[in-house]
C-alpha cells in the first residue's frame, strides 16, 4: 500500500506542482481566494472519482470527498481528513508556502486514494476526506468551518507547513488580534492645538507602553504590533488613530495575563491624553497545537524511511495556526517540512522559495510520509485505539 501511493505520488507530481505554481502566482489574501478556490475544485474534479462541494460552509472553502472503501457492509468507518491552506501574506505574497500547504493535502489524500482503492480487507470502511481551509493567516477560517460543523464527521486530520527545518512536532503558540481605537477631537495643529484631544499621541503612548512592558514579559511570550491609521494631515491635530497588535503565549491562562496587561497599557494612553479608547477582539483566538505522540513517531518513521532527517531538539516555533483549534476537536497532526531554503517564513525570500523548482522534492515526500501515517493507522485498531488515547489524556493534561 505504501508502495501503491508512493507511485501515484510520482505519477501525478507535474500536475501537483502546476497546481502549487498557479495558487503562489496568484496570491489571494484571507478570505478572497476565490481563484485558489476554482483552482482546486477543478482538480478534485477530474475524473470524477471524488466528490466534490465548492464553496462549502464559507465562500472560498471546499470539500472533496471519495469512498468509503473496504470493511464490512453497513460497519462503521473512519474518515482521514487532510487539509489544505491557500491564502497569502498582504505586500509578499505566499511567504508562508500556503501554496505548498495545499499541494501537500492534494498529493497526500490522492496517495492514501491509491493506497486504499484496491483493498477489501481493511479492518474497517475508510473515506478519504480533503476540506480547504482558507482565511488561516487573518480570520481562522478553521474555527469557522469548525462551527459550521464541517469537522464533526472526520476522525483524523492531516496537514504540514513549510519551515526551516523538519519537525513532526513543533510548539505553537495561543494567538489573540487585538484592535486598539483612539477617539480624539480634531483642531489646527498650529493655529490653536490647544483645543484638540490628540489621538496620535494616545497611539505613540501606547506603543511605547507596550515596548516597555516587553521587559517584563516571559520569555516565550509574544506582543507585536503596527500602528494602521495615524492620522490624516500634519496640520489637523488627530482626532482618530488605530493601533493592532497580536498576543501569543505557549498557554490559554498565559494569554488571559498578557492580554490584562496589554489592555492596561492601552488604556493608560487614553487617560493620559484625554482620548476614548475601544479595544475589540476582530476574529478568533487560535489554540496551541495538541501533541499527538502516536502520531508523530509514525511519521518520524515514515519521514526516515524516505530519507526525512529530524534534529535531535526542533528549534522552538513562535508562530500560531488555527489548526490547534482543530486538534483539540480531532486529533491529528501538524509536521513541518524543509523546502530547500535559510530563507525565514513570511519574508520576500521565502515567497521566492516556496514557488521554486527546488521545493517539490521536499514537498512531496512529505505528502507521501504524511500519507504512510494515514495507512498505518486506518489498518491497524491498535494504533488507531493508542492515537485516540493520546488525544485524550493530551488534552486532559492542557484542562489541568
Amino acid at each position: 500500500m505504501k508502495d501503491a501511493l508512493q507511485l501515484c505520488i510520482n505519477r501525478l507530481k507535474d500536475e501537483l506542482h502546476s497546481l502549487s505554481r498557479d495558487i503562489w502566482s496568484r496570491p489571494e489574501l484571507a478570505g478572497e481566494e476565490t481563484h485558489a478556490h476554482d483552482r482546486l475544485v477543478r482538480f478534485f474534479s477530474q475524473g470524477q472519482k471524488w466528490t466534490v462541494e465548492s464553496r462549502y460552509k464559507l465562500p472560498t472553502a471546499f470539500r472533496a470527498s471519495w469512498g468509503p472503501v473496504g470493511g464490512r457492509e453497513g460497519e462503521q468507518g473512519l474518515n482521514v481528513g487532510f487539509l489544505c491552506e491557500y491564502d497569502a501574506l498582504p505586500g509578499i505574497g505566499h511567504a508562508c508556502g500556503h501554496n505548498l500547504i495545499a499541494e501537500v493535502g492534494a498529493a497526500a489524500a490522492l496517495g492514501l486514494q491509491a493506497a486504499l482503492e484496491n483493498q477489501t480487507e481493511l479492518p474497517v470502511p475508510v473515506k478519504v476526506t480533503v476540506l480547504g481551509t482558507p482565511a488561516e493567516e487573518d480570520i481562522g477560517g478553521k474555527i469557522d468551518l469548525m462551527k459550521a460543523g464541517a469537522f464533526t464527521d472526520m476522525d483524523l486530520v492531516f496537514m504540514a507547513h513549510p519551515a526551516q527545518q523538519d519537525a513532526s512536532f513543533l510548539p505553537c503558540f495561543m494567538f489573540h488580534r487585538v484592535s486598539v481605537k483612539y477617539h480624539g477631537k480634531a483642531s489646527h495643529a498650529s493655529a490653536y492645538p490647544w483645543e484638540g484631544v490628540n489621538a496620535l499621541d494616545a497611539a505613540v503612548l501606547a506603543y511605547n507602553n507596550i515596548s516597555a512592558l516587553r521587559q517584563q514579559l516571559k520569555p516565550e511570550w509574544r506582543l507585536h504590533g503596527i500602528i494602521k491609521h495615524g492620522g490624516e494631515k500634519p496640520n489637523i491635530i488627530p482626532a482618530y488613530t488605530e493601533l493592532q497588535f497580536y498576543l501569543r503565549t505557549p498557554l490559554v491562562e498565559d494569554l488571559c495575563v498578557l492580554k490584562a496587561k496589554a489592555e492596561a497599557c492601552f488604556r493608560a494612553a487614553a487617560v493620559a491624553t484625554g482620548c476614548q479608547v475601544e479595544m475589540t477582539y476582530p476574529s478568533h483566538a487560535y489554540h496551541n497545537i495538541l501533541p499527538n505522540v502516536t502520531l508523530a513517531n509514525l511519521y518520524e518513521n515514515n519521514g526516515k524511511a524516505l530519507g526525512i532527517q529530524f534534529p535531535e531538539q526542533p528549534a522552538n516555533f513562535s508562530g500560531s495556526t488555527d489548526f490547534g483549534n482543530v486538534s483539540f476537536t480531532v486529533p491529528g497532526i501538524h509536521p513541518f517540512f524543509y523546502i530547500c531554503t535559510d530563507a525565514f517564513n513570511h519574508t520576500e525570500e521565502y515567497t521566492e522559495a516556496a514557488g521554486a523548482e527546488e521545493a517539490q522534492l521536499f514537498t512531496l515526500r512529505t505528502a507521501k510520509a504524511l500519507a504512510m501515517t494515514a495507512v498505518d493507522v486506518v489498518c491497524c485498531p491498535d494504533l488507531l485505539r493508542q492515537v485516540r488515547e493520546d488525544f485524550r489524556l493530551a488534552k486532559l493534561k492542557q484542562d489541568r
